[in-house]
């Protein structure tokens, strides 16, 4: 955490790489259910034609995921505080909270659906065979169990720490992924051509791409990510390095300084998770496409079974690096959802507000418990995790279309002048903000009857 006290933004690298972190909290939680089982039932549907879409799906909502970061900074509000401030209806809270309710019980389904992932790779590894049928409920108990104790402090920096860890080591996993199809004899098959590239940045669409539009509302930054960014910059210390609010050119400039590291820590985030989407999406379609159909619950078993040419070595390599994808989306998901839930209960009066920081610090950690164990819970009674990760994504596409307008609204209603981005980044803005709105009204669409 940063110290104290309102101070300027450092402008050398070390400095700036010093003050990153929230970013690498939010990849953490990124590549996992949408990349490891999402994206690649994208690819094994559609092949190659959609990698352009998953670019897209990674890169265009950033400029959404920045404008609700300038809003927390500079006002020091989180985002459910900021989103109850949003014209129109209220019962109790705003309408946009409200909204927000309705996504929240759809993550933990998807929650659910990771906790159940991770059961499912330990129990490919054959590590716990021993168990026998239930190898999968017996791990994702142990995978809550471990989450609960990572996240029991409540505190920011071991969430920081673990996702550092977990970033470096799923990364180190992707590429021996996509190594091994390039590389390996034994999976010279499956090798991916520049063709198959090419033709992936073709910008077309199938007749039916109902499922590769549920991957967008998980893929990149989610509408849960959008949503929990602001909390992590808001724990990291930027808006407290900024201070209270003034109009006087010394706060202006401070601001913009900080909103100038958040902006680095946002985009660099963007490269490492579209990275590793990429690679899963490429995964799905060099494996998957038109070998087999992949049901429920086997997207993990499919890829993992072909990878079996490389021996009990590689195999290994890559269902490891599957169990640190899921698991560091769950951990780093359920500390946002418990910093979620705490504020919540606040907004919507279930609890009175904390007086101090020691207090707001045992509902925080509470909360860290609470969610985790609720995961679980929703594993055993439904199972399924594709079906339980694709609820998730389909509640957060729904979602889109609302956060884009909150974001255009903080923009130019409750941002001040000094503060507001330029004419290219606005326009661009606009871009992110219809595109995201559109994939949202397309699910809405679909689920009508």
């Amino acid at each position: 955490m940063c110290s104290t006290g309102p101070k300027d933004a450092p402008k050398d690298w070390r400095g700036v790489i010093k003050h990153l972190g929230p970013g690498l909290i939010i990849t953490a939680c990124i590549v996992g259910s949408g990349e490891l089982i999402a994206t690649p039932k994208v690819g094994a549907e559609y092949g190659f034609s959609l990698l352009w879409f998953i670019i897209a799906g990674c890169t265009i909502k950033v400029l959404v995921q920045v404008e609700l970061g300038r809003f927390a900074i500079s006002k020091g509000m989180t985002t459910l505080e900021a989103m109850n401030t949003m014209p129109g209806p209220r019962f109790i809270v705003s309408w946009l909270v409200w909204c927000w309710l309705f996504m929240f019980i759809g993550i933990l389904f998807q929650l659910g659906g990771i906790v159940g992932g991770v059961g499912k790779v330990v129990a490919e590894l054959g590590w716990l065979s021993q168990l026998g049928e239930n190898t999968d409920k017996v791990i994702a108990v142990a995978v809550s169990a471990a989450t609960v104790a990572i996240l029991a402090s409540g505190k920011y920096k071991p969430v920081e720490v673990f996702s550092t860890i977990m970033v470096v080591l799923f990364t180190l996993a992707t590429l021996f992924a996509l190594g091994s199809l390039q590389f390996s004899p034994e999976m010279s098959d499956y090798k991916i051509t520049s063709g198959d590239i090419m033709e992936g940045l073709k910008f077309k669409l199938p007749s039916d791409f109902s499922t590769a539009f549920a991957a967008f509302g998980i893929i990149g930054v989610g509408a849960s990510e959008l949503i929990y960014y602001p909390y992590w910059c808001l724990e990291k210390g930027y808006a407290r390095n900024v201070g209270t609010a003034n109009p006087t050119s010394v706060w202006y400039d401070r601001a913009k300084g900080w909103l100038r590291i958040m902006r680095i820590d946002a985009w660099l985030s963007m490269v490492v998770y579209t990275g590793a989407t990429v690679a899963f999406f490429l995964l799905g379609a060099a494996l998957l496409h038109g070998t087999q159909e992949v049901q429920d619950g086997n997207m993990i078993a499919a890829l993992s079974e072909m990878y079996r040419p490389l021996g009990k070595a590689g195999l290994t390599i890559f269902l490891v690096g599957a169990f640190v994808v899921l698991f560091s989306t769950m951990v780093t998901a359920s500390a946002s959802n418990a910093r979620l839930l705490a504020d919540g209960l606040i907004l919507f009066n279930v609890i009175p507000k904390p007086k101090n920081e020691e207090r707001a610090g045992k509902l925080l950690s509470k909360c860290c418990i609470a969610v985790p164990v609720f995961c679980a819970i929703v594993y055993f009674v439904i199972g399924a995790p594709v079906s339980l990760v694709l609820v998730g994504g389909v509640a957060q596409a729904l979602m889109l279309p609302f956060l884009s307008i909150a974001a255009l609204y903080f923009r130019y209603k409750q941002t001040d002048k000094p503060l507001q981005p330029g004419t290219a980044w606005t326009v661009f803005l606009w871009i992110s903000a219809l595109a995201m709105s559109a994939v949202g009204l397309f699910q809405l669409y679909q689920k009508l009857p």
